[in-house]
């Protein structure tokens, strides 16, 4: 059988490495295509693929285990399990690729994409544009069907012309931008702040109008210093909390 083969990481040393590396395996498999195998490579294979230790690596795989995300079996191997699912929490300390795995996971559905002027509230982020390509996108629990959040993403005319769509019904935009168009991210500032649902939030999370949501807004810059990409993302607020891990390194 061949095994499942996870995408690439850059790794960064400030932080730990069991966890990029588990947000980054996590990834993976929560962007999984349906046909994927779920026998994951040998903790040989995985440590040489992330370029860590074996040890970094078993302390990785215990923490999806523990998710619930996989299973090792004594002799048989390590397998993704066929109803692998986000658990609630999220959780932010600093990596692209944890960035990459809050994001993963769900059914995407593409509501739509069209070229608008900058939104005021977003003016300061795009001073140099007039317009934006703003793509909208609804996430569903991939079990149930029930929505989960919607997302708001302003890009860059330049940039959203090597973007496709599609894509976007199976990876986050973070992940498109850099892995696909090519951007080089040097940071994401994110904000997470208590609101009320809208009437469109409301209607699209299937929710009371006026009940409280998450109202999450990651901006994305370049190595220019540019803004290429602000995110805004209403989860529904019985489904998700956040939780903010700050290292002492």
């Amino acid at each position: 059988m061949t095994a499942f083969a996870p995408d690439s990481l850059v790794l960064n040393r400030k932080l730990p490495l069991w966890y990029q590396v588990s947000q980054s395996l996590r990834a993976s498999i929560l962007g999984r295509t349906p046909d994927a195998s779920l026998r994951l490579p040998t903790e040989e294979q995985l440590a040489a693929h992330y370029g860590v230790s074996v040890l970094t690596m078993r302390q990785a795989l215990k923490e999806l285990e523990e998710e619930g995300l996989i299973s090792r079996h004594r002799r048989r191997g390590t397998f993704i399990e066929p109803g692998a699912r986000r658990s609630t929490p999220r959780r932010l300390l600093g990596s692209i690729d944890a960035i990459v795995a809050q994001q993963s996971g769900e059914r995407t559905t593409v509501l739509g994409h069209s070229t608008e002027p900058v939104p005021g509230e977003l003016a300061e982020f795009f001073p140099d544009v007039p317009e934006v390509v703003a793509y909208r996108r609804l996430r569903s629990d991939g079990e149930s069907g029930e929505p989960t959040n919607w997302a708001e993403n302003a890009v860059r005319p330049e940039l959203a012309e090597a973007i496709d769509p599609a894509d976007l019904e199976r990876w986050p935009m973070t992940k498109v931008l850099r892995d696909v168009v090519g951007v080089r991210i040097s940071r994401i500032t994110d904000t997470v702040e208590a609101r009320l649902a809208d009437p469109e939030t409301a209607g699209l999370l299937q929710v009371p109008l006026l009940s409280p949501i998450l109202h999450y807004t990651g901006v994305t810059y370049d190595e220019d210093g540019r803004v290429v990409d602000v995110a805004r993302i209403r989860y529904r607020g019985d489904r998700f909390s956040f939780t903010v891990t700050v290292e002492a390194h």
